[in-house]
């Protein structure tokens, strides 16, 4: 028998049954539009992520830890066979930093991939005012610099705010929901407590919202100057130096060579940032293994039809084998329905998957505060990739689902079948 034979005795099985194939495809289709909607919701979800944290974090970041430490200068003696001691004690609650930071930023230059360097010092601190306490992360960055790297004229509430720091020597720029937090508002006045008990005054010159909720409720960005008195470290040295590159997908090469030039250890976005990509990653595979037993279940529906088909053509199959029909033809035959359900259930599920990620992404809620990132939309992203993995496997499990009651079906003893006899 051709191909062509057995597509059409297949075809004749599943019409006579029509009311139980649409059933069955259908239970395919709801598996294939589950499975695309349920990609693109995770996709969607870690592009979201990946996106705020390459918009509003560096590229690179070039800490003050040495790849090979230097031999401190206080250090008496230093060569093989001889004990070496140091004058005075080294105080250990000093902070790391790299000291003449403007000659790293020279060697840094000649590499080509690197599009903006901005030079910062941290501090944790305690913001205060009045009666409200929050402690808090002070950035003390170059404002025209660091605006191109974290991309903060996007997400200033006031417009004017890194022109305003820029020019206010004890100016401050906050999140929004530290602001909140203190109850304070734009030019309102704060007190900055350091480590060491030392209060700093300073005034809000704006606000920001990156969406990341951590950010906007424990962030803030001084002026360099004010944040290396806070830490007490000389005006030629900062804590870090953060990187914007030409094409962050490069970040981690650009990264090795950076490393390489200066001896200091260097990170990419996504080594600085992996635990909170691989978490997403993984809630996203997660349910994507959930979902995916939709389509085992959609696949035992495939085999219990074909399984009711196989009993009802149990004469005809008999009849046909009599006349010649092989074996593996009859197995052809049932699992080319098995086929066609798998084809029209696709057919339908794919659009249908469409539809329903449209629906989702038109969806608008209220912002809330509560988890990672602040948003007031699910983010999703269809990729033909999706579809075309979805409509394979759909196929796959329905050809597969429908090759146990096949393999029934070519087993049967033609003369028992006639003779009333259900043997094999």
């Amino acid at each position: 028998m051709t191909f062509r034979d057995h597509l059409h005795i297949a075809y004749a099985h599943l019409r006579a049954r029509k009311r139980q194939t649409i059933l069955t495809a259908l239970g395919v289709a709801v598996g294939s539009a589950m499975l695309i909607t349920t990609i693109a919701v995770a996709g969607g979800m870690s592009r979201n992520v990946v996106n705020k944290i390459i918009d509003i974090a560096p590229h690179v970041i070039v800490s003050a830890d040495r790849v090979e430490p230097l031999v401190p200068d206080n250090l008496i003696g230093f060569k093989e066979g001889v004990l070496g001691f140091v004058e005075k004690n080294i105080t250990v609650a000093d902070k790391e930093t790299i000291k003449n930071y403007s000659d790293v930023v020279e060697r840094i230059r000649p590499v080509r991939e690197v599009e903006i360097v901005s030079p910062y010092v941290t501090s944790n601190l305690i913001a205060r005012n009045r009666s409200r306490f929050i402690s808090c992360v002070a950035k003390g960055v170059i404002p025209e610099k660091e605006a191109s790297i974290a991309s903060l004229e996007k997400k200033l509430i006031e417009p004017d705010a890194l022109a305003e720091l820029s020019y206010t020597p004890n100016g401050i720029l906050v999140g929004n929901l530290l602001a909140e937090e203190l109850n304070a508002s734009y030019h309102s006045r704060l007190v900055l407590v350091s480590k060491s008990g030392e209060e700093f005054p300073v005034t809000i010159v704006g606000r920001f919202s990156t969406g990341f909720n951590a950010k906007d409720r424990q962030e803030a960005y001084i002026n360099l100057p004010l944040a290396q008195r806070i830490e007490g470290v000389a005006a030629n040295s900062v804590t870090a130096i953060g990187l914007k590159t030409t094409d962050v997908s490069k970040a981690g090469k650009v990264a090795e060579r950076i490393e390489q030039l200066t001896g200091y250890q260097t990170e990419s976005w996504d080594e600085t940032n992996k635990n909170v990509i691989d978490f997403y990653n993984r809630n996203g595979t997660i349910t994507l293994v959930l979902v995916g037993f939709v389509f085992i279940v959609a696949g035992l529906g495939v085999s219990s039809v074909m399984t009711t088909v196989v009993l009802q053509k149990v004469k005809d199959i008999a009849i046909m084998r009599s006349m010649g029909v092989q074996r593996r033809s009859i197995t052809g035959i049932f699992m080319m329905e098995g086929f066609i359900i798998g084809v029209l259930g696709v057919s339908f599920g794919s659009p249908l998957g469409h539809f329903i990620c449209r629906f989702i992404r038109s969806i608008r809620f209220e912002a809330n505060t509560a988890g990672v990132l602040q948003s007031d939309r699910i983010h999703l992203l269809e990729t033909p990739e999706a579809y075309i993995i979805v409509v394979v496997f759909g196929i796959i499990i329905s050809v597969v689902s429908s090759l146990g009651p096949a393999r029934r079906a070519a087993g049967y003893v033609p003369v028992k079948i006639l003779r009333g006899q259900m043997g094999t």
